[in-house]
């Protein structure tokens, strides 16, 4: 299956996720991103170096400057299971804006075409690493990385596509 791509439609899926009374919610994609300006990006797993102290963090601290720019929802999307997300979400207490979504079967991140096969290193099938910026379930831009770098995904890289 082909990586998703500029122009694509952001496909549907459930994705779960803690909400603010602690509660597990399960939430379609489309409810998040139907006829609004989001970004979805995907990292391989919670708690890792690169996603943990660089890409996470700069969605964070960027959030504001994302939002003057006209984005609604910032979305972080881990090949992990809800409890996994939301102890990870936990380690960024200054966060208000950016949303941990468990893929905890991988199937979303399957329909995105973005699945990364680390079973070699012992973590099984995650996502790889990726930013894209969605308009109305529209892919506007689809920053893709290859094997574990980290150059075209981060924020910034983001700021640069609005």
């Amino acid at each position: 299956m082909a990586p998703i791509a500029v122009g694509d439609t952001l496909p549907d899926g459930t994705l779960a996720y803690f909400d603010e009374q602690d509660q597990l919610q399960q939430v379609s994609v489309h409810s998040l991103a139907a006829g609004k300006k989001v970004i979805l990006f995907g990292v391989p797993g919670a708690f890792t170096p690169t996603c943990s102290l660089k890409h996470v963090p700069g969605y964070i601290e960027k959030a504001d400057e994302l939002k003057s720019k006209g984005v609604d929802e910032i979305l972080c999307l881990s090949v992990n299971d809800p409890f996994v997300m939301k102890a990870w979400a936990k380690t960024y207490p200054e966060n208000k804006a950016v949303k941990f979504l468990a893929d905890g079967s991988g199937k979303y991140t399957h329909a995105l075409g973005l699945e990364l096969d680390l079973s070699e290193k012992g973590l099984g099938t995650r996502s790889r690493r990726f930013a894209l910026l969605v308009d109305d379930l529209k892919v506007k831009a689809a920053n893709v990385e290859s094997g574990g770098e980290f150059t075209v995904s981060s924020a910034d890289d983001i700021i640069k596509a609005l």
